[in-house]
């Protein structure tokens, strides 16, 4: 074990200590979570979006942060990502009720099923949710990501070469070895297995779960998704 491995594990002790014994820290956290969902939803996939890609490449390369890592950009990019998925996960969940009620005729069904305690009709609802939220969303999402890291990484893994530089959107998406790769392995690995996990819809079909952890399961397929 490295002295890196020591740090960060009295570090995360440390912040699970306090939550646990401090008075009024979990009130908190709970709520200015409902009363700022958006800016913390940016500071929680910031911090753990990126500390899970430190950990990932921990795992892979030895090391949390190699040579043009981007520390400071890979927050900012995940921050802003944390944003538009808890965005796009009220879109889903509201608009997949509405079309199953209007679109499919269910008359209310969905929304009752939905409100309503944990049954086979909120997990198919749920169900519905995640699949269209990942069909149609998260290729998008994990694409983006994708380029953004590309980005980070032949620029120096600074915010003044991220800026500095132009977003090589189009150039990026040629690159069939890089982007290529990692969205043939979204769509026929990841994909499949994440709807059959149920890791996704399980956010949405039980309340066990408090909402301001919701964001938890939309970082765990990112790590398989940097190689």
């Amino acid at each position: 074990m490295k002295k890196s491995d020591v740090i960060t594990i009295i570090v995360v002790a440390a912040v699970i200590c306090g939550f646990a014994f401090i008075p009024g820290a979990w009130n908190w956290f709970n709520t200015t979570t409902a009363n700022h969902g958006l800016l913390m939803s940016f500071f929680k996939f910031a911090i753990l979006g990126t500390f899970g890609e430190m950990l990932s490449s921990r795992i892979r390369e030895g090391v949390y942060m190699k040579k043009g890592f981007g520390l400071l950009p890979k927050l900012l990019i995940w921050g802003v990502l944390g944003v538009v998925i808890a965005s796009a996960m009220t879109i889903f969940k509201t608009g997949t009720v509405a079309l199953l009620d209007k679109g499919f005729h269910l008359n209310g069904k969905a929304a009752e099923w939905f409100a309503g305690s944990l049954s086979w009709g909120k997990f198919f609802v749920a169900l519905c949710v995640s699949v269209l939220m990942n069909t149609l969303f998260a290729p998008v999402f994990m694409t983006f990501h994708k380029i953004t890291d590309i980005h980070i990484a032949e620029t120096g893994g600074s915010l003044k070469g991220f800026f500095g530089n132009k977003l090589k959107m189009r150039e990026t998406m040629s690159q069939k070895n890089q982007l290529g790769h990692a969205v043939w392995f979204y769509f026929c690995q990841n994909y499949p297995a994440f709807l059959v996990s149920g890791s996704h819809h399980n956010v949405f079909a039980s309340r066990y779960l408090p909402s301001a952890f919701r964001c938890i399961p939309r970082l765990c397929p990112r790590r398989d998704f940097e190689h």
